[in-house]
């Protein structure tokens, strides 16, 4: 891994006892192979991310990342190592510690994964039924969370109904309904043109303000890093080859891996936001 050495403290490749203490999700010596597979799916990877931080992880296909992300709630258990949630190695929950996990990290996907036979209010309110909440709990929560998506009124409607955007709303919404801590986003942009994209980021930088908290983001746009996040990790072949702010990693890319990412974007970028939508969210007064 390239190891940066900003003029401040270095960013280096295993998070120090004190980021340990703090840590909200951290990772240490992760690597997962898959039966049959040729080669490792992650290898060796270590580091830590901080309670309210948005922490983004970029690769190129097949680069580890969405691997890499299920681990944090266990849809995807490590061969070596491990992932720890607020110090607790999630592969030793058992199955009643695993479901309370689970509640407190929340989810979004590229394509929404949304039940087409069901309303928006009834695709929201599916997780809370599921875990036996009272109904007369149910609708004030859901429509509070439509109310935060602007998306007030269309719980009636389909998906079908929807654009793009808006089903990624709805997928933001449904993610919020247990009060998560941690937000993961698999992809959650990869779908939507770059208007709609702009938009579901800035309610990305709404929702950590409202709630409080860690946002997780893998992406292949190296223009989502820089506008929704505080650092950035980038996977190269299952292997960490870059870890740092996300403004010096794109000001100075010291790994070939990340000089290929950003080339699409050498000019692009600079017109991005000079303060990213979700750091400047969460840090807001």
């Amino acid at each position: 891994m390239t190891q940066r050495q900003p003029s401040s403290a270095p960013v280096t490749r295993l998070p120090t006892a004190a980021a340990r203490e703090i840590a909200h999700i951290t990772f240490d010596g992760l690597g997962k192979v898959y039966p049959g597979a040729s080669s490792a799916a992650l290898q060796d990877v270590s580091f830590a991310v901080q309670r309210g931080e948005s922490f983004g992880i970029i690769g190129r296909s097949g680069a580890g990342k969405s691997t890499l992300l299920r681990t944090i709630n266990a849809l995807e258990l490590p061969s070596t190592g491990q992932v720890k949630v607020d110090g607790v190695d999630v592969a030793t929950l058992d199955e009643d510690a695993l479901v309370d996990l689970r509640r407190r990290i929340g989810m979004i996907f590229q394509h929404f994964n949304l039940l087409s036979a069901k309303t928006v209010f009834e695709n929201v309110a599916l997780p809370l039924r599921v875990a036996g909440v009272p109904k007369a709990r149910i609708a004030p929560r859901v429509n509070e969370l439509l109310s935060l998506v602007g998306l007030a009124g269309k719980a009636e409607a389909y998906p079908a109904m929807l654009s793009g955007g808006q089903k990624q709303r709805v997928g933001i919404a449904r993610a919020l309904v247990h009060r998560p801590e941690i937000l993961l986003c698999d992809e959650a942009t990869s779908a939507l043109d770059p208007e709609t994209t702009d938009a579901i980021l800035t309610l990305l930088g709404d929702v950590q303000r409202e709630f409080g908290l860690t946002v997780v983001l893998i992406t292949h746009d190296m223009g989502v890093i820089h506008q929704a996040c505080e650092r950035v990790l980038v996977l190269d072949q299952g292997h960490i080859a870059e870890l740092g702010p996300v403004e010096e990693v794109f000001a100075n890319p010291l790994s070939e891996a990340t000089r290929a990412l950003l080339r699409p974007l050498q000019h692009a970028w600079q017109g991005r936001p000079s303060r990213p939508a979700v750091r400047a969210a969460a840090h807001a007064v």
